[in-house]
């Protein structure tokens, strides 16, 4: 949000192989043919940005920020021309019918231009990824004929979606904010926990394609129905082997006491600094369907802020999950796991609580990856417009710098708000790229603000391999087209053909379906998909670092529940493997557990790695 007074398988079990006593199974893959629907123009006018933000505001379809360096300075930038990424907008053939609401009135309440993230996971365990988007409800001022709803979709195959929240029991209209999905219960099937403005919510899977509300009996509401709930995420803090809740608090707002605000004259949201910070809160998972609030036991009740996006991820590799928390329009939180489930606030020293100038930004989301392979989880974190979103690099000994410059990963992002993002390998060429969402909070900034738009492009800065990203947005196919206000994103191999596809959560209308056509392409880019069974640890686990192995080549992953903008995706992991075609062994170090090794094992599957 913006600071104040600032513009800133079909699945066919094909056998099982032991390595090292631990079974492992794999599957077969399909895909299905493509749809390319017509193009849309954005509405960004690029002189304006150019004028107020200099080069690193670039046109849509012209050069990249960051260094100002023109698109395709580098040839390579694209990579080899039968592996090039191509995204295609198959929105229209998947069958999804899903609105997304923000239930305005007119008088802009700001959880309104917050939007929402969404999630996709195998619901039923059918092997296809599915799609559950939240949504808005209306707000004081507004009326509707029918409440909005939350929608569940079941992936069919074929690039086609079934609508099944009636008959999953997850009719829900509660104004959704974040989601995150696991296994609460380790009973094998994925729970769903909603943050909303209000109560939060937990539905258990019964394993049957139904879901039921657990939340009181499990004791996760999170009390007080004026906070704006954010991210959220599965993790095991005290390594039991049980999921705990990290559940992220945004504010209190009471729409009884909303005072209207202008800027320019012109109609404004309100900015976080209206409001007070609030402590996050952290529930203990007991093993008995309940849960426990040891915020303050854990430290972390002792720290108020203003939480949009959140990620767990072990950055110092010491073997516990650590926190990461983006706050808006004010220091980052960084909570260092000392390994029972007490944390610390460490971010000013890790140097990830600002950005490189020592200034406070408005963070939207993060993502933790090891974009470099040095065997460290780096953070990329978005921001507001006029300010650069920030990849931060990680050294090991628990310091971070901001390399967001230097490697070009804010290319063209200085117009825009960013959202949701995430790390992921489009063109399976070994090395992390970048899918940012963009769209601006006041759905009037025209009108005073010609430099940016309340829709906008979303981007795609491909990691070439040599330190540097390269904005390829405009040449990475009708997928790119899309000019909408986006918010939460999914990185997810929808159609089980090796490559990952995008799924947009696009505030105030439908969602995007984008595929990835790289399996198409005849490129011969090898890949790898793991996906773990936990015996001792979290059944999914959750948090596990996963470690594939080929001659000098290493790939360093983890398990996460929520990342991006409020957002849930990739529990199974993918890796883009490029030319190799042998893996020598995969190492997997589970949290609270030890660490197996599964070897020889061939690529362009999906392998079930299972804890010994």
């Amino acid at each position: 949000m913006k600071p104040s007074g600032r513009a800133c398988l079909g699945i066919a079990v094909a056998g099982a192989l032991v390595a090292g006593g631990v079974g492992v199974a794999w599957w077969s893959l399909r895909s299905s043919a493509a749809f390319v629907p017509a193009v849309r123009e954005s509405r960004l006018d690029s002189r304006a940005a150019q004028a107020r933000f200099g080069p690193q505001a670039a046109s849509a379809s012209g050069s990249v920020g960051g260094l100002g360096a023109p698109a395709d300075a580098d040839a390579a930038s694209q990579g080899p021309p039968g592996c090039r990424i191509q995204l295609h907008d198959v929105t229209a053939q998947t069958g999804i019918t899903f609105v997304h609401t923000d239930g305005s009135s007119g008088r802009r309440y700001i959880v309104e231009a917050m939007s929402t993230g969404i999630a996709t996971f195998d619901y039923d365990n059918d092997g296809r990824v599915d799609i559950y988007f939240p949504n808005g409800a209306p707000l004081p001022g507004c009326t509707v004929d029918r409440p909005p709803r939350h929608a569940l979709y079941r992936n069919l195959g074929n690039w086609t979606f079934e609508d099944v929240s009636e008959s999953a029991g997850l009719v829900c209209t509660a104004y959704g904010m974040g989601v995150t999905v696991g296994d609460y219960d380790q009973d094998g099937d994925p729970d769903i926990y909603l943050s909303n403005f209000g109560d939060n919510l937990l539905f258990r899977n019964n394993g049957d394609g139904t879901f039921t509300d657990v939340t009181r009996q499990a004791g996760v509401a999170r009390s007080g129905g004026t906070i704006i709930g954010a991210g959220v995420a599965f993790l095991d803090a005290d390594r039991d082997g049980l999921p705990d809740l990290y559940v992220g608090n945004y504010i209190h707002l009471d729409c009884a006491a909303h005072v209207p605000k202008t800027e320019r004259g012109f109609p404004s949201y309100p900015s976080p600094r209206d409001y007070s910070p609030i402590p996050d809160t952290l529930y203990r998972n007991n093993g008995d369907g309940m849960f426990s609030d040891v915020s303050g036991p854990a430290g972390i009740a002792a720290h108020a802020g203003r939480s949009m996006g959140l990620t767990c991820a072990d950055y110092d590799n010491d073997g516990d999950t650590d926190v990461f928390i983006c706050n808006d329009v004010m220091e980052n939180f960084l909570f260092r796991n000392d390994g029972r489930g007490h944390f610390e606030e460490v971010a000013v020293i890790a140097g990830v609580a600002m950005n490189m100038q020592g200034e406070l930004v408005a963070n939207m989301g993060v993502d933790a990856a090891d974009f470099d392979h040095d065997g460290l989880l780096d953070f990329f974190t978005t921001n507001y417009q006029g300010q650069l979103p920030m990849l931060f690099r990680n050294f090991g000994d628990g310091v971070f710098q901001d390399v967001t410059s230097v490697t070009n990963a804010g290319a063209r992002c200085l117009p825009y708000v960013n959202w949701g993002a995430g790390f992921v390998d489009f063109d399976n060429d070994g090395y992390l790229d970048l899918y940012i969402a963009n769209g601006h909070t006041e759905d009037n900034i025209e009108l005073r603000d010609r430099s940016t738009a309340y829709k906008c492009p979303n981007l795609l800065l491909r990691n070439t391999g040599r330190g540097r990203f390269m904005d390829i947005s405009a040449k990475a196919g009708d997928g790119m087209a899309p000019v909408k206000a986006s918010r939460g994103i999914a990185l997810d191999d929808l159609d089980n053909d090796g490559d990952i596809d995008v799924v947009v959560l696009n505030s105030r209308e439908a969602p995007t379906i984008l595929r990835n056509m790289l399996a198409e392409s005849g490129c011969g880019h090898h890949w790898l998909g793991v996906r773990l069974l936990g015996t001792r640890t979290n059944r999914d686990g959750i948090g596990a670092h996963v470690t594939v192995v080929a001659g000098e080549r290493r790939w360093l992953e983890e398990v996460h529940s929520g990342r991006g903008y409020q957002s849930h995706w990739g529990t199974r992991l993918h890796f883009g493997l490029g030319t190799i075609d042998h893996i020598e062994r995969i190492e997997v170090r589970w949290v609270g557990g030890g660490t197996d090794v599964f070897e020889n094992v061939a690529p362009d599957q999906v392998v079930t790695l299972i804890e010994r």
